[in-house]
């Protein structure tokens, strides 16, 4: 297990109340807000999914859906198999994202939720590759992450609060990268344009529904 898997894992009694003090309920908003868009869904990928919380609410919202999440720390898994309940319909893998190959064709829809900033450009341009050939025409990306705004005060806020986290996840996990990678540009030279999009915490967090 790598030092950054181990870290999270470390985390992950705490994690829910470490985001809240930081963003109040502004994360889980994001990572909920376009879940409702996926209940007719078949066979969904979640990656990086952390404690569980998105697979639970993405569970109810889609009764037909086997989710499949994908998570490279093993103490988040347990955490997430233990919300789970033991549902059938939901699986999970301990791997890394980045060399995780999803078999082609396999989905109908996929989600990476505060995943995508804990890569470098070329981590996520491989990522968005192989997730490309495992998903069905059709099937959309829901996207989550942090963002930095084009300009002013908001700017110079989100600038300070990422300086702040990215030091704090080097710290605790050993998180390799330091700065935001162009997720939505590499997204979008892949053809993912945006359906539906929307802004919290002034620009810091920004959650959107893509489809190509």
């Amino acid at each position: 297990m790598s030092r950054k898997d181990a870290g999270f894992g470390r985390m992950a009694p705490w994690y829910r109340a470490l985001e809240f003090l930081a963003f109040g309920g502004d994360l889980e908003r994001a990572r909920f807000e376009y879940l409702g868009r996926l209940s007719g869904c078949s066979d969904i990928l979640l990656l990086g999914e952390g404690d569980g919380r998105c697979a639970a609410r993405l569970a109810a919202l889609a009764p037909q859906a086997r989710i499949l999440c994908v998570d490279s720390s093993p103490g988040m898994i347990e955490r997430a198999r233990r919300r789970l309940g033991g549902n059938p319909r939901v699986s999970f893998a301990c791997a890394d994202v980045r060399t995780f190959t999803p078999e082609p064709g396999r989905f109908d829809a996929v989600a990476t939720l505060f995943l995508l900033d804990c890569f470098d450009a070329g981590d996520v341009a491989t990522v968005v590759g192989s997730v490309g050939r495992a998903l069905r025409p059709g099937a959309p990306w829901l996207f989550a992450d942090f963002v930095l705004p084009a300009r002013g005060m908001a700017r110079v806020r989100a600038r300070a609060w990422l300086r702040v986290l990215y030091t704090f996840f080097r710290w605790e996990t050993g998180l390799a990268v330091s700065s935001l990678p162009p997720s939505e540009e590499i997204l979008g030279r892949e053809g993912w344009k945006v359906a539906e999009s929307r802004e919290l915490q002034r620009g810091l967090l920004r959650t959107a529904l893509l489809r190509r």
